[in-house]
């Protein structure tokens, strides 16, 4: 999943404001009378769950994704729903109609950084900070997970008859292979309409390409003259950069005096520290979700243009330092990166972030994530990458070990029936009467479905905290989203 360029609603010519039902409403008041604590504690037992995927163990086998799924089977049979395990995929149903409502989620996270939180991040914090729910997954997407919950158990209580079945499904791989979801997708029939919550409101009908330029970086570690070395950031692919250092070694004292002085303009925290074999230089910026790299300060970034106009030996880190300050800088959209740069009137610019430096050997590969929007082509776009990066490996006569580009594609779905629907749910219950339908730069499980929207759970204007350090969802959120996801049900059960 996150964060979204506002969109006119005049795209969608067809706007009529519709009521919602008053059994939507009287059944989301009761849902949220009823289930409030209920759902944080059931958010609680999902999120001390570590449901990281590791790599070489298959998600089906993994001990900590089948304590998940027995959770999430308890769960639905306490609550009178239907459960089925798919392997890599839950299905929770309510109802036995041939048509039905698939919501959306998934029940993997990202992996977490014990040292930059204050309770473990495996363990629901709700002292910390009064009224925020911190942990791991409580907006991506373990409170959506608990809420849709609450929703389908509010509606049975109720006896409120739906035309449609309603289905939650959630995904165990989301964060890491949707290789699984798109294999079961082959038999999956499509729903009648499908939303996803796990993005961002009001109601969201454009979602950019996640993409990913992977340049590695060879040459001996052995260097004279001023070089670097040491060079890391990152935690993983598709978060923003909070840490990166390097040992800067050979530094005069007048390059060093001018690197301070550059520093102290920074958004970011650098520190100079002095060392036998060198100056280790240390950048502290703010972690945040890639698709929004707006709402972070990037480190990595940051400890790049550090080094702007500074030449260094071209050793791997030397190569990688001079690559980044040079193409990518602090810029967000590419700029500087030959004629990649590229914007769209609804979706926004692309935004190209560096998130993660991982060594093998002497190799250094930096992984640069893209989140583009429509206009230009795959073909288009690649062929003015590959065009950039020849051009520096010529400017500096060095040759890069490895090059990867991997283009995912945008989408724009303007006609989705439910879309309306869906944002007069979210006029009703914010009064916000100038909310709109609006564009992420995040991707979701939506791409996969026929007609699929996204639906909450993060608010316009406020910063997307899935993927980041210090992610919380607010107690007042939870109890809104079950609110509008009690009434989306309803609604859409019904249409």
């Amino acid at each position: 999943m996150i964060r979204f360029v506002t969109l006119a609603a005049a795209m969608f010519a067809h706007v009529v404001y519709a009521k919602i039902a008053d059994v939507s409403q009287a059944t989301a008041e009761y849902a949220v009378n009823s289930y409030q604590q209920a759902q944080i504690h059931t958010l609680a037992n999902m999120v001390s769950f570590p449901t990281v995927n590791e790599e070489g163990v298959a998600t089906p086998d993994n001990p900590v994704f089948i304590g998940f799924k027995q959770l999430l089977k308890m769960k639905a049979a306490q609550l009178g729903l239907d459960y089925q395990d798919k392997g890599h995929t839950v299905l929770i149903g309510l109802g036995k109609q041939s048509q039905k409502v698939t919501v959306v989620t998934h029940g993997d996270v990202q992996p977490a950084d014990a040292s930059k939180w204050q309770k473990s991040p495996f363990e629901l914090d709700t002292t910390s900070e009064p009224g925020k729910l911190i942990a791991r997954g409580t907006e991506d997407d373990k409170g959506p997970i608990a809420t849709a919950l609450y929703a389908m158990k509010a509606i049975k209580d109720k006896g409120v008859e739906l035309n449609n079945r309603i289905e939650l499904m959630i995904y165990l791989a989301e964060e890491s292979d949707w290789e699984p979801l798109k294999a079961f997708m082959k038999t999956y029939e499509q729903p009648k309409y499908a939303i996803t919550i796990d993005a961002s409101y009001p109601v969201v009908v454009a979602e950019k390409g996640w993409s990913l330029i992977e340049p590695t970086f060879s040459g001996s570690a052995e260097q004279t003259g001023v070089y670097v070395s040491e060079l890391k950031g990152g935690a993983f692919k598709s978060q923003i950069p909070e840490d990166a250092s390097l040992i800067l070694h050979h530094a005069s004292t007048e390059l060093l005096d001018k690197l301070k002085a550059r520093a102290s303009n920074f958004s970011a925290k650098v520190q100079f520290i002095e060392q036998p074999e060198g100056v280790k230089v240390l950048v502290k910026g703010i972690s945040a979700h890639s698709s929004e790299p707006e709402a972070g300060v990037n480190a990595i970034a940051h400890l790049a243009a550090l080094f702007s106009g500074v030449t260094l030996a071209p050793n791997s880190d030397g190569q990688a330092v001079m690559f980044m300050s040079e193409l990518i800088g602090t810029d967000l959209h590419g700029k500087h990166f030959g004629n990649i740069a590229y914007s769209h009137d609804f979706m926004g610019p692309m935004t190209v972030s560096p998130t993660l430096l991982s060594r093998q050997g002497d190799d250094l590969t930096l992984s640069i994530n893209l989140r583009r929007p429509v206009g230009k082509t795959a073909t288009q776009l690649e062929s003015q990458i590959a065009q950039a990066i020849t051009l520096w490996q010529q400017a500096h006569n060095v040759t890069l070990a490895e090059l990867e580009v991997e283009l995912g594609e945008p989408m724009l779905l303007d006609s989705a029936p439910h879309a309306q629907k869906l944002l007069d749910i979210f006029k009703h219950y914010t009064q916000d009467q100038d909310a709109g339908f609006v564009s992420i730069g995040g991707g979701t499980n939506a791409k996969l479905f026929d007609n699929a929207v996204s639906f909450g759970p993060s608010m316009p204007g406020k910063p997307y905290t899935g993927h980041s350090e210090h992610e919380f969802i607010t107690v007042e959120q939870l109890k809104l989203n079950l609110r509008m996801y009690t009434a989306m049900m309803i609604e859409l059960g019904n249409m």
